[in-house]
């Protein structure tokens, strides 16, 4: 008896001493959700640009992010998803601009009537067609994806600057360029402006709604995040990597293709040399999201968080005095203290 009560009294109470092992809430919720920090970085940038500059709190600001925000969040979730999954892919611009400008070019030259509807279905099938190339050359040769797709990201612009043209078209097709004029919703300034909401932001909206469904909801989306997290044990665990490594990239050449369609509805022209560059800002908004490098991990709200601190550095500072060659510098800086944050937390 007398034993067993020694053991008792010295038997320590987990309930005295887990809270203080525990981190403190803020620091659990930034490490389960370290899409906090990104809107946390957002607002106090809302919140200086508002105050040097009262014009930005206005509906038609969001309405210009928003606008140029929609073929980035494309290009960023696709990103997020090769992220998710332990591989990174830098070809997705070039996919894009080389179908939005081979289609604009065919359809120009042979069906200029043609629906709206069926060109942007082919600039889809199109961008899963030449993902599909990334994830077949991935899975078979076994190589990073970084050598590969920008490997393929040469090998598509060549592509398109060598068979296809150079050439900017300042006419694209009628529907094309009627479906970038419908406004979703509109209004007039107190200048007298019309400040429009293009309809190419629902593209968004669902491209959103469809990657959180694949990657919460489904079987694949669990084998990214498993594929990410371990390749070994993902493969233990009976996940068809050859599948999941053509969805991904196939997925990501879907939303690159859809992407390049919009930009050149929502800027009535076609320029061959467009979208190629952006690749660091879209790898950086997922960053900025949560998503690790090193895969198994990153979530839609994060992602478009991020695509939002990147829109607001690269469109609205400018706003403020704050010069352009100063933009890579702040998204810089962000990406390193962000990193810096998110690694002590997961150390913690």
């Amino acid at each position: 008896m007398s034993s067993s009560m020694n053991r008792t009294m010295a038997t320590p109470n987990v309930a005295e001493i887990a809270p203080k092992l525990r981190p403190s809430g803020w620091r659990t919720r930034l490490a389960r959700q370290p899409e906090w920090f990104t809107a946390a970085l957002i607002a106090v940038m809302c919140v200086v640009v508002g105050v040097i500059n009262p014009r930005f709190f206005q509906l038609a600001t969001l309405f210009d992010l928003l606008h140029s925000a929609t073929t980035v969040s494309l290009f960023a979730l696709g990103t997020l998803v090769v992220l998710a999954s332990g591989g990174i892919d830098v070809s997705f611009t070039a996919i894009g601009a080389l179908t939005m400008y081979a289609i604009t070019k065919a359809v120009f030259a042979w069906w200029p009537d043609a629906p709206f509807a069926l060109i942007l279905l082919t600039g889809t099938v199109g961008g899963i067609l030449l993902g599909v190339i990334n994830g077949v050359l991935v899975y078979r040769l076994k190589a990073p994806s970084l050598i590969v797709t920008i490997g393929t990201q040469y090998l598509y612009r060549g592509v398109l600057l060598t068979f296809v043209g150079t050439t900017f078209f300042m006419n694209i097709p009628h529907s094309m360029d009627h479906f970038g004029r419908i406004p979703l919703f509109f209004y007039h300034t107190a200048d007298g402006l019309r400040a429009v909401l293009p309809v190419s932001v629902l593209a968004l909206v669902l491209a959103a709604a469809l990657t959180w469904w694949l990657l919460n909801r489904t079987m694949m989306g669990r084998g990214v995040y498993a594929m990410g997290g371990s390749l070994a044990i993902a493969e233990r665990l009976g996940y068809n990597l050859r599948a999941i490594h053509l969805f991904v990239f196939g997925y990501t050449g879907m939303l690159a293709g859809i992407a390049g369609i919009l930009h050149v509805s929502n800027n009535r022209l076609a320029n061959p040399f467009d979208l190629v560059g952006t690749e660091l800002d879209v790898i950086a908004a997922v960053i900025l999201g949560g998503a690790r490098i090193t895969g198994g991990t990153g979530t839609v709200a994060g992602t478009l968080l991020g695509v939002v601190l990147v829109t607001l550095i690269n469109n609205v500072l400018i706003l403020v005095g704050v010069p352009s060659t100063w933009q890579k510098v702040i998204i810089g800086a962000f990406i390193l203290i962000a990193g810096t944050l998110f690694a002590l937390q997961r150390k913690r």
